[in-house]
């Protein structure tokens, strides 16, 4: 397979996940930002992160932020909480980039929450992780955190089952005993669970803020470019890249990304 490269032409944004759920980061990186190359890479194969050792998540993080900057990438986005949680330490060590991570939007929750009670939906690894726990220490000092575990979301997703009976029914099971315990604001703590809110928004209600963290990424990720002193003058690309099966992520992403885009096989 011959690869396009990006390198000595504009510079670069390569995000990547366990699978397509950070495209809804790199979507909030493109309309910031609409003449920079923005370079995707979903490991589907190893999806998902949230069930896998965090020596195993360290090891795909890395292969895949080497291939980013021989692509180009002047910057790199670990648009995955799991991923963040268990390697961007190690990243930032390894990669002379600056290393983007994401964490649950605990801090603005706080200021959103009335009730005082407030809710994290995430995979199983970012509920036990270090990094949540520290997240809780610094910022949940005068609120209730509930920590919610949620197995089996992030497939469905990858399974463009966004608002189906099947959806619906699962984060019923997840929500109600949040809602339950007076919970008024939720966490989306996983980059694939944006593309949710619409059947988390229906099954919490209108009542209920949901927050995610991926405007704020982006956000940051246009001051990193600015200090770098990065310019993106001319029309720009995407480019995607999949460890898996590429045709149907292509199909999935034609859904979420609303463009005409496809998935390049990538063996890593």
């Amino acid at each position: 397979m011959k690869l396009t490269h990006t390198k000595g032409k504009q510079p670069a944004i390569g995000v990547f996940d366990s699978g397509i759920g950070g495209v809804s980061v790199l979507h909030e990186i493109r309309q910031l930002m609409p003449s920079v190359n923005l370079i995707y890479v979903a490991d589907s194969a190893w999806l998902p992160y949230g069930n896998k050792p965090e020596s195993v998540i360290r090891k795909r993080a890395e292969l895949i932020c080497d291939f980013l900057i021989k692509q180009g990438a002047s910057i790199i986005v670990v648009a995955c909480n799991t991923a963040t949680a268990s390697a961007v330490a190690h990243l930032r060590e390894k990669f002379h980039v600056p290393i983007v991570g994401m964490e649950p939007a605990i801090k603005p929750a706080a200021h959103y929450t009335n009730s005082g009670v407030v809710a994290v939906l995430a995979t199983e690894n970012t509920t036990k992780s270090h990094r949540l726990a520290s997240l809780k220490d610094r910022f949940a000092h005068d609120i209730e955190l509930l920590v919610q575990p949620c197995h089996g979301l992030v497939e469905l997703v990858e399974a463009n089952k966004l608002n189906t009976p099947e959806t619906v029914a699962m984060l019923e099971g997840y929500i109600k005993p949040l809602l339950d315990a007076k919970a008024d604001v939720l966490i989306l703590g996983c980059t694939h669970y944006p593309f949710l809110k619409p059947a988390i928004q229906s099954v919490a209600g209108e009542e209920v803020t949901i927050l995610d963290t991926g405007l704020a990424i982006a956000r940051h990720v246009k001051r990193q470019m600015q200090s770098l002193n990065l310019q993106h003058e001319h029309e720009a690309h995407e480019y995607f890249y999949c460890t898996g099966n590429a045709e149907i992520a292509s199909m999935l992403l034609a859904n979420l990304w609303l463009h005409e885009r496809s998935f390049v096989m990538l063996a890593i």
